[in-house]
This record gives C-alpha cells, structure tokens and sequence, in this order.
C-alpha cells in the first residue's frame, strides 16, 4: 500500500533507541525524512552508523533551550515540517505516592507532558505551512487506566491525552491533525525494568509479576515496537486525513493495569 507521505518532513524525539528508532526507521521505509534527536549521545552515535539518513540533533526535552536548538537544526535540514512525533519519556519512580520523592515526580512530568508542550508549541507555526500535517503524541494505558506504584507517570500520561485533545480543537481549522497513541506493555528494555522495579515493590519475582500484569490482556503477549511505529506512520498519512482527536489503544485489549 502507497501511504503518500514519500518527502514526509518528521521530527521524532527521543529517536535514537526502542520505540523512537523504530518510529524513525518506520518512516523511513515509506521515503520520509526523518530528523531525530535523543538525550543518549551514545545511542546517537550508534545511529550515525546504522542509520546513517537519519539527521540527529541531542536534546533534553525539559530544556527549553535545547528545544530550540533542536528546532533550528531539524528545520534547516529538512527544509520544514510534515509531521512531529513527541515520543520522549521516562518511566519515573516507582511507589507508593507517599514515598516519592518530589524531585522525581517532577522530572517524570517535565519529560512526559512538558516536553511534548516545549516542542509543539514550536512546531505548531510550520505544521501550519504543510498540506498533510499532523502531530502524535505517545501516551500509555496508564492514560487510561490507574496504575498502581506509577502515579507520576500515569498523571503525566492522562495529561497527554487532554493536551492531545485540547490541540486538536485548536489546530483542526488548520488542518493539523492531532493524536496520541496509547501502547500496552511494549517489549524492550523499559517495560523490562519496570516489571522488575514493581516486583520488588510487591515481593513477587519477576515471572510472577509479568503473569499478573498480562492477567488484564485478552491477548497474552507484548506489544512490539514495529506495532507501535506502523500506527503513527498511518495516522501521518493522507489515508488518514480525518483521523484527529484520537486516543488510540494498541494493547492486547487491556483492561487494567496490574
């Protein structure tokens, strides 16, 4: 299927590793630019390598400045923008609210709701000048279920999705679509992590506490990052030019969060 977005001009942060890789590569497969920054300068080198169309640009999404710098460098060389995808995220701490520290509380929102603010605010004047624009915001189901031991990551991710909404009903006479998606439990080294912070918190092994997770899914598997990419790579199609507003679940039919 010709998806139409061959010269597609993206921006994807946190581009250089997991989901943000495979977004980029995605793009790339259909002959869209694709422009990618990251914190991890050493998953940025490693990119110059395996990746070498994709520019790249290193960026702390909570720093204002950066931001930026990031916007220069992505639009001098794409030449404008098509599509921002706002992919950057940290899982933040796990525990029980009263025992978080609030300097973490406030680097996981900083990262996961602030960030995704910091770049559409500067991408919202180009995506104006595009005929096929559209911004993806990446949410959780822990936007949309509680999530017990991860309250600062589920508020930030609840956030997104009013934030999606919000831009939406803003940018809609513009033509600028607006979504977010909404991934399960993604395979990769992140979910990796947090199964093995919340067993420890709830005093299960780590097969254990997979098993009680994956309980609340019709479809008792991982969602892969390829799902994930495939998704937002439709959604910045033309095939796709009604689709705004949209909080769209890829999660094995999750019911909760374990």
């Amino acid at each position: 299927m010709d998806l139409g977005i061959k010269d597609l001009r993206v921006l994807v942060t946190a581009g250089a590793g997991g989901i943000g890789l495979e977004i980029a590569r995605s793009f790339v497969r259909e002959g869209a630019r694709v422009h990618i920054c990251d914190v991890d300068e050493q998953a940025l080198a490693a990119c110059r390598k395996s990746d070498a169309s994709l520019t790249q640009s290193v960026c702390d999404m909570s720093n204002r400045t950066q931001v930026a710098a990031l916007f220069d460098d992505a639009l001098k060389t794409l030449g404008g923008l098509d599509c921002l995808v706002n992919n950057a995220g940290i899982a933040g701490p796990t525990g029980r609210v009263e025992e978080i520290n609030p300097e973490d509380w406030d680097r996981c929102l900083a990262i996961d709701i602030t960030g995704q603010f910091n770049c559409t605010r500067l991408a919202v004047p180009h995506l104006k000048q595009s005929k096929n624009a559209s911004i993806m915001n990446l949410s959780s189901q822990a936007g949309k279920h509680g999530f017990p031991l991860r309250s600062p990551y589920a508020a930030a991710k609840w956030g997104v999705v009013g934030f999606t909404k919000s831009i939406a009903q803003e940018l809609g006479e513009f033509g600028i679509r607006c979504n977010c998606i909404q991934p399960g439990l993604v395979a990769g080294d992140r979910i990796r992590r947090v199964i093995e912070a919340k067993a420890q918190q709830n005093g299960r092994t780590f097969k254990a506490q997979e098993a009680h997770m994956m309980q609340f899914q019709s479809i008792k598997d991982y969602v892969t990052p390829r799902q994930i990419a495939d998704m937002i790579v439709f959604t910045s199609s033309p095939l796709a030019r009604t689709v705004s507003g949209q909080a769209i679940s890829v999660c094995a039919d999750t019911s909760m969060l374990g």
